[in-house]
């Protein structure tokens, strides 16, 4: 059973930067895409980056692009998100969840999301 642990969140000024890390078992971590997505308050889930397999491939959705980055360490089982110049709109639970395919543009598994680390961008 695939199990993903977030972190890494936590209250940041806007144009401050943070970095999120999901931790991956029970799945063989290197031959998925894996998604970063997001649900701020009072809002569905938005899907905010994804990650080829081999990590040769990285698709950003348009509010965050340029100003995330995504990358994987495949031996240690690991994803990341590197949010910089963050905004107050940038402020949602975020979750890491496994691409149905290695591939990085044919979606995720909303139902393989770990619990969410919190990100609130606020002065």
């Amino acid at each position: 059973e695939a199990q993903l642990v977030e972190s890494g969140g936590g209250l940041v000024q806007p144009g401050g930067s943070l970095r999120l890390s999901c931790a991956a078992s029970g799945f063989v971590f290197s031959s998925y895409s894996m998604a970063w997505v997001r649900q701020a308050p009072g809002k569905g889930l938005e899907w905010v980056s994804q990650i080829s397999a081999g990590a040769r491939t990285t698709m950003y959705a348009d509010p965050v692009k340029g100003r995330f980055t995504i990358s994987r360490d495949n031996a240690k089982r690991t994803l990341y998100l590197q949010m910089d110049s963050l905004k107050p709109e940038d402020t949602a639970v975020y979750y890491c969840a496994r691409g149905r395919t290695a591939y990085a543009n044919n979606g995720y598994d909303p139902n393989s999301r770990g619990q969410g680390t919190r990100v609130t961008v606020s002065s």
